[in-house]
């Protein structure tokens, strides 16, 4: 049976490696049901995926009046509930086994762990996932407009509103699902650290972007201040977003060199990534909690702001290095500074400094530079919150065309 199963996996995952079939299999459970059996519960929040090997399976979402909608059939190699793994919503319709069934059971602890272990089945899965809810909008699109067309005589007007209304939801759906996986990868609370504070926050353009910010708890005396921007604000964007964030979790706790985790990353993403044009810029310090010691390294990134609490201007950090994720052979300088009692380290995005208001004109580095001047002693959620406000308020009703993003690290002594 196990060759058959793997043939399955190979046939729902195309390209993927012998040895991501196998990590696959290991933490799959395969289960074999009677017909009839339901698997999906519609509206229930439920954290299993499923690849079918072996039956048919019927989708269907029960409608208003209560009527059943069949939306499709599944065949061995095709899989569902996939949702389960990245949102943790309720189900959007039920599965009900049409004959005895076989399927493999992935359950969303285990695929936490592939993110982890083997990224780039994770991100083949991922990619496949988004195709499928996307083939899923295009049937539903399909079905509503067969049956508008068989009203077109006496409804010609309100079938054109209704297409275009269930192309936005659709849409909407997509980008909703992907900003609700971007937000809960951000961090909600940060390492308690005596002597330092930490307050950052994340307003994308859109409903997904590519802005990344966190603290990392490395070990007892260090931790890691990472703020990074996936050049595109796509879907796919909050995607490498995520891998991004996972690789560094992952190498952060290996190494205390900024470099070393910086290059492990890049290494990473070069694995996963199949998009030439896609590349992450990043800030990553290691920030020895003892000393107040900070080696980084800049990759591309906005140069941080260090003020300084015996006042004057502030320091730039600033360091040579190229972009993640896109070119090989990355190399990057790894410098040094300390933090000391009372100053004030700020990270930001460029959609910051690249705010634009209603007459083209640009927020710039130097009225950021004059707004934390004023704010230089004020507390880190503080100095977070006046520079979001400054930026909104330069901006107006402007549309936002990139994500804002800032990291605050207070040294209190």
């Amino acid at each position: 049976m196990a060759p058959q199963l793997a043939a399955i996996v190979r046939q729902a995952f195309p390209g993927v490696t012998e040895d991501d079939v196998r990590a696959l299999m290991d933490v799959a459970v395969a289960q074999t049901y009677p017909a009839e059996h339901v698997l999906v519960h519609e509206g229930e929040i439920e954290h299993v995926f499923y690849i079918l090997a072996d039956g048919q399976a019927e989708i269907s979402q029960k409608l208003g009046d209560g009527t059943k909608r069949v939306i499709t059939t599944r065949q061995p190699g095709e899989f569902f509930g996939e949702m389960a793994l990245i949102e943790k919503m309720p189900r959007s319709a039920t599965v009900t086994a049409l004959t005895k069934v076989t399927v493999l059971e992935v359950s969303e602890e285990a695929f936490q762990e592939l993110l982890v272990s083997r990224p780039t089945l994770a991100l083949a899965m991922i990619r496949r996932f988004v195709s499928n809810v996307r083939a899923s909008g295009r049937a539903t699109i399909a079905d509503l407009t067969r049956k508008n067309e068989e009203l077109r005589r006496a409804y010609e007007e309100l079938k054109a509103a209704q297409a275009e209304l269930v192309q936005k939801e659709k849409l909407e759906h997509e980008l909703e699902i992907a900003g609700e996986v971007q937000r809960s990868l951000l961090p909600a609370t940060f390492p308690k650290v005596n002597g330092y504070s930490f307050f950052g926050r994340n307003v994308p353009a859109r409903h997904v972007g590519g802005d990344l910010y966190d603290v990392i708890r490395v070990d007892d005396e260090h931790v890691g201040l990472l703020m990074a921007d996936v050049s595109d604000k796509s879907v796919h964007a909050a995607l490498i977003m995520a891998v991004t964030r996972t690789l560094f979790l992952s190498h952060a706790r290996r190494s205390r060199s900024p470099a070393e985790v910086a290059v492990a990353v890049h290494e990473g993403l070069l694995e996963v990534s199949s998009n030439d044009d896609m590349f992450v810029t990043v800030f990553y310090g290691v920030l020895n909690t003892s000393t107040g010691h900070l080696r980084y390294v800049r990759a591309g990134q906005d140069e941080p702001l260090l003020y300084r609490a015996a006042g004057g201007p502030p320091e730039s950090l600033t360091a040579n290095g190229r972009f993640l994720g896109m070119l090989p052979e990355l190399k990057l300088e790894e410098r040094e500074t300390r933090l000391y009692p009372g100053d004030l380290l700020v990270m930001y995005s460029d959609g910051v400094s690249d705010a634009m208001n209603s007459e083209n004109a640009v927020y710039g580095v130097d009225r950021l530079r004059t707004l934390l001047e004023a704010y230089r002693a004020a507390p880190a959620k503080v100095v977070c919150s006046a520079i979001f406000n400054d930026v909104f308020e330069f901006r107006g009703n402007t549309p936002a065309f990139d994500d804002i993003t800032v990291l605050v690290v207070r040294c209190e002594g």
